[in-house]
């Protein structure tokens, strides 16, 4: 089973496209409401829809938007990585790698000069386990406290964004009653997955995940910030995709 990935800008889906991403939504998560979906999903710049190879079927996609802030007078931009959601059978397909890895190189070379990051809120460990493999540099992280520069970016990214539910001190967003969470079963931390010490970490830093809080994350988005495996996973350095 394959999966093939494509960008799209948000405001060009079909209506028959943003039914299938409710749908896996659903089956997903508890408590997704369709209007706060939308809204949720009208608020980005892109998706990226992954769909099976064979059949053209939606099985996954992930919402993506350019946040730009001033912090302590410097300006800041972010790629911010919204909903998620693979369905299980496509887990450890490269797919969603590979666009999402062509979109942030894009971002490098399109903003040179800026000072630009990953902006990723995290409620499952799936999420979370993505920055040890790809990033050199992210925070937070179980072995290396996170510079003084980090709060003030993560606070100027997440406060504006969520006033009421951003609880700055845990660098968590509270989960609020109308918030989705992941259904029993999805991805679950077992005792087994406690051994991993970075999951070990996520489930320390945010104990009430499976209530819906996430937690705030920030790597620097450059080059040379990218691991040895992400290359290898994105497919050593794939080509550029046009953003607008």
């Amino acid at each position: 089973m394959k999966l093939s990935g494509r960008l799209v800008a948000a405001a060009d889906l079909s209506a028959e496209q943003r039914d299938a991403m409710f749908a896996l939504m659903d089956r997903h998560f508890v408590n997704v409401q369709r209007p706060i979906f939308e809204a949720d999903l009208d608020d980005k710049h892109w998706v990226i829809l992954l769909a099976d190879a064979g059949t053209g079927r939606l099985c996954g996609f992930s919402t993506q938007r350019l946040l730009e802030v001033e912090v302590e007078g410097r300006p800041i931009k972010a790629l911010f990585s919204g909903d998620t959601i693979i369905d299980r059978e496509y887990w450890g397909d490269q797919a969603l790698i590979h666009v999402w890895g062509g979109l942030a190189l894009s971002l490098i070379d399109t903003h040179p000069e800026a000072e630009l990051y990953w902006f990723l809120i995290s409620q499952g460990y799936k999420t979370y386990r993505f920055l040890p493999i790809f990033f050199r540099e992210f925070y937070p992280q179980h072995d290396v406290a996170a510079p003084a520069w980090v709060r003030p970016v993560i606070d100027f990214l997440a406060r504006p964004r969520y006033p009421e539910t951003y609880d700055a001190d845990a660098g968590v967003i509270r989960a609020t009653a109308s918030q989705y969470r992941l259904r029993a079963g999805v991805a679950d931390i077992t005792d087994e997955r406690l051994s991993d010490p970075h999951i070990r970490f996520f489930q320390s830093r945010n104990p009430d995940h499976t209530l819906g809080d996430e937690l705030c994350c920030l790597a620097p988005l450059t080059r040379a910030n990218f691991t040895r495996a992400a290359y290898r996973i994105m497919g050593r350095a794939p080509a550029a995709l046009e953003v607008t």
